[in-house]
């Protein structure tokens, strides 16, 4: 079994209004082995939180977009130093998939083929929209909407989440 991709522990604070340095030494091990999409756990006082984000390049650094959102679910401020781990990502869109996706996912063969046939930008972000529901079967019915707009030909990301 090959051991997956992990590093340390990382001092980092939030720079700008949403974004985390990491270090060129990690940045750098992580990009060359491939991976542009990690697992992120970050780490505050008696606090942890887990995503999945993108490194990539700003102004000659590695980043990772760190929104209000995550901010305020690790209970932190712009001004707090906290911790984060990157991991190397094996999930398979890049963010985990609710189960209420998922099950649709497994169940409709003709729309699975054409969600595959997505960006894999669009396929996160649809994942994302789906997974901001609270309730599970709003969730499924809304991924119903996204695979049965997808059989009738639409792409356009604002019209796939619409009721037909």
């Amino acid at each position: 079994m090959v051991a997956l991709l992990e590093s340390k522990r990382i001092p980092v604070y939030i720079q700008g209004t949403h974004r985390i340095e990491i270090p060129d030494d990690i940045g750098n091990t992580f990009r060359e082995a491939g991976h542009t999409r990690v697992a992120v756990t970050a780490y505050f006082e008696k606090n942890s939180f887990a995503f999945h984000g993108k490194l990539h390049k700003y102004k000659e650094e590695y980043v990772i977009s760190f929104g209000k959102r995550y901010q305020k679910e690790l209970g932190i401020f712009p001004s707090d130093f906290f911790e984060v781990q990157l991991r190397e990502d094996t999930s398979t869109y890049g963010v985990e998939v609710p189960e209420a996706f998922q099950a649709v996912l497994d169940s409709d063969p003709d729309g699975a083929s054409l969600f595959e046939q997505l960006t894999d930008g669009k396929k996160r972000s649809l994942i994302y929209f789906v997974k901001r529901i609270k309730r599970e079967q709003t969730q499924v019915d809304k991924t119903l909407i996204i695979f049965e707009n997808l059989k009738r030909g639409i792409t356009d990301q604002r019209e796939l989440v619409k009721p037909f």
